[in-house]
C-alpha cells in the first residue's frame, strides 16, 4: 500500500510521527512524505521514507501561494496515486484535504491545534473555518488532540460524524525516559517552544524579571526558534542574567534532564508535546489552564496551573513551586511520569492510526467487491 503524508516541516514529523512512519514501513507499505526540505528530511529518508519536496509557507496568508500549494498537492497525488493520505497541521489539512477530495483519495486529518487564525475572532477566523469545511468535508476520519477543539469544530458544523479523540501525539517513553531529579541549588525553569506571543512569551519574560529579583538562585532557560521580533529583548534579559536563551535545539531531552520544571504559558495548544515529554522525564510542569495544556497535568499533583495571559497568576505558580521541598518536587515529577505512562504512551496513537487505516482499506476492498459483483 502507498501512504502519502502531508506535513509543514520536518522537525514535527520526525519528533512526533517517526514511530508511526517506522511501523508503516515495517508493515511493507511505501511511505511518501510531502513537505519543505529541511535538516530533518535526511533523517526521515534514513528510516525509509520517500521525500517529495513541497514548498509551503507555514504562516503565510497569500491566497495565490496557497492556491499554488493546492495545485502542487493535486500533482503529487495524481503522480503517486496513494492508497491513503495522512495530513497534519492547518495548510496540509485544508489544501491537502481539498486535493484528496478532488482525486477521490481516502485521507485522515489531524487537528494539532486551532492556531491563531481561529483563536482570534473576526474575518480571518470565518475564512479559516470555511476552508476547514472544504478541506475536512470528505475526510474518512479527523483526529483531535483535545475535547475542546473537537467540540469547537462540531459546534461550527465541521467534522460532525467522523471525529476521533486521541492523546495528542503521545510520548515515546523510551526516548523521553525517566531521569533522576537534579540536586543542584540553582532551580532551573525550562521553556520549550517557538518564541512568539501566542506561546505566552511576553508573560514569561515579565514573570522571570519579577521572580529573579526575589529569588536570585533561579534560572530561566528558553529553547526554540525566534519566530517574532524578540531578539533584542532576549539579548537584553540575557545580559542581565535573567534568562538564558539557547535557540533552536535538536536534543531537548538533555535540557529537560537538567531542569527542575518546565513552564508553558501558551494561549492555545492541540496537546502540548513539551509538557508530555517533560512529565515523561519526571519533571513537574507549570502551564496555563487552557485546552491542550490542562490535559497534561493534575494541579498540585504533577505540577501547577495558572490563568492564561496573566502575569500575576504565572508568578504565583512559580512561587508556589519554589516553596516546595526538593522531595516534594521530585514526587510531583514521579506522579507526572506515571500519568504519562497510563494515558499518553505513543503506542496508543500509533494503534489508533493503524486501526483507522485498516478500516479504510477494508471498506475500499468491500466496495471493490460490490462493484465487481454488480
Amino acid at each position: 500500500m502507498k501512504v502519502l503524508v502531508l506535513a509543514n516541516f520536518g522537525m514535527g514529523l520526525y519528533n512526533f510521527r517517526k514511530e508511526l512512519l517506522e511501523e508503516l514501513i515495517k508493515q511493507n507499505h511505501e511511505v511518501f512524505i510531502s513537505l519543505p526540505n529541511d535538516e530533518y528530511v535526511p533523517k526521515l529518508i534514513d528510516i525509509g521514507c520517500e521525500f517529495v519536496n513541497t514548498p509551503l509557507e507555514r504562516r503565510g496568508t497569500n491566497p495565490l501561494t496557497d492556491l499554488k500549494l493546492l495545485f502542487n498537492y493535486l500533482k503529487i497525488i495524481k503522480r503517486i496515486k496513494p492508497d491513503i493520505v495522512l495530513t497534519y497541521t492547518i495548510k496540509p489539512n485544508v489544501y491537502g484535504g481539498m486535493a484528496c477530495s478532488v482525486t477521490k483519495t481516502p485521507y485522515i486529518s489531524n487537528i494539532t491545534g486551532l492556531g491563531t487564525s481561529i483563536e482570534n475572532q473576526g474575518l480571518i477566523q470565518k475564512v479559516t473555518l470555511m476552508l476547514y469545511r472544504l478541506g475536512l468535508k470528505k475526510s474518512e476520519s479527523v483526529f483531535f488532540q483535545n475535547k475542546t477543539n473537537q467540540k469547537f469544530f462540531i459546534n461550527h458544523k465541521i467534522a460532525i460524524n467522523n471525529s476521533r479523540l486521541i492523546p495528542g501525539s503521545g510520548v515515546n517513553l523510551e526516548k523521553h525516559r525517566y531521569e533522576e531529579y537534579p540536586s543542584s541549588d540553582t532551580v532551573r525553569f525550562l521553556f520549550i517552544g517557538r518564541i512568539m506571543k501566542a506561546k505566552g512569551i511576553n508573560e514569561l519574560l515579565e514573570a522571570a524579571q519579577h521572580v529573579k529579583r526575589e529569588y536570585p538562585n533561579v534560572q530561566f532557560e528558553l529553547i526554540g526558534g525566534c519566530e517574532e521580533d524578540y531578539v533584542e529583548k532576549l539579548d537584553e534579559l540575557e545580559r542581565q542574567n535573567i534568562i538564558k536563551y539557547h535557540g533552536q535545539q535538536a536534543d531537548v531531552h538533555s535540557f529537560i534532564k537538567k531542569s527542575h520544571a518546565t513552564i508553558l504559558p501558551s494561549y492555545h495548544e492541540g496537546l502540548a508535546n513539551v509538557l508530555l515529554e517533560s512529565a515523561s522525564t519526571g519533571r513537574p510542569v507549570l502551564a496555563s489552564n487552557v485546552s491542550g495544556c490542562i490535559e497534561t497535568y493534575e494541579d498540585g499533583v504533577t505540577g501547577f496551573g495558572f490563568k492564561v495571559r496573566n502575569v500575576e497568576s504565572l508568578i504565583t505558580a512559580i512561587q508556589k513551586f519554589l516553596t516546595l521541598s526538593p522531595e516534594q518536587r521530585k514526587a510531583m515529577g514521579n506522579a507526572g511520569r506515571k500519568k504519562v505512562e497510563n494515558e499518553f504512551d505513543r503506542k496508543i496513537v500509533i494503534n489508533a492510526y493503524l486501526k483507522e487505516i485498516n478500516n479504510i482499506v477494508n471498506k475500499e476492498n468491500n466496495d471493490d467487491s460490490i462493484r465487481e459483483i454488480s
